[in-house]
């Protein structure tokens, strides 16, 4: 009974029967195009820590390309939980802040035409613009916490130095009848209010 309970909860055996049963043992397809019911695991004991490690059962995973394959079925759900899900079954992880890092920042271009470019702690890479916005909001601290959209609802934070190079392309624009300072990216403004020593 043991093993069973054990199977129907693991992450590692969810995703591992998926690929065994596709013959494919490094994609998942993922479960917008399986029209099969979903199967719910329940909780997974998983969970994404704030600077981004990856937990199972209370132990990090250290292995990127696990991480990496967790990641690509992570979904957040129209609660705003959080689950992992294959095109069979869905278990839920605790996220602490947001999936991801933004670690590294590249510009390209200058003025209303640059594009701000993000690399996060699990290699993907994302635009700053109108599918990906940025936002900025106030930490518990008091500080401003900037996070961008990576893709369907799962954000990352961007890490203190990024915030701080972001910081210093920001100009001072007249948005209505105020002036804001903030970045534009992709032919977007992107506010970033004013940061200061207690940013988080």
């Amino acid at each position: 009974m043991d093993e069973v309970e054990a199977k129907q909860t693991d992450p590692y055996r969810m995703l591992c029967d998926d690929n065994a049963a596709s013959g494919n043992s490094s994609h998942i397809v993922p479960a917008s195009d399986s029209k099969r019911p979903l199967v719910d695991r329940g909780d997974f004991a998983m969970r994404i820590a704030r600077d981004g490690t990856w937990f199972y059962r209370g132990s990090p995973i250290n292995r990127s390309a696990l991480v990496k394959l967790f990641a690509s079925v992570l979904r957040r759900e129209a609660d705003g939980r959080y689950a992992l899900v294959t095109p069979a079954e869905r278990g839920r992880i605790e996220v602490e802040d947001v999936p991801f890092l933004a670690v590294e920042m590249t510009v390209e271009g200058h003025g209303r035409g640059q594009e701000l470019i993000f690399r996060t702690n699990l290699d993907e890479f994302v635009t700053a613009g109108p599918d990906n916005p940025l936002r900025v909001e106030t930490a518990a601290s008091g500080g401003p916490a900037p996070y961008i959209l990576v893709r369907d609802g799962l954000e990352a934070r961007l890490a203190r130095p990024v915030f701080y190079d972001l910081v210093g392309l920001g100009i001072k624009e007249a948005v209505g009848d105020t002036m804001q300072f903030g970045v534009w990216s992709k032919g977007m403004f992107f506010r970033l209010g004013d940061p200061g020593p207690d940013w988080e």
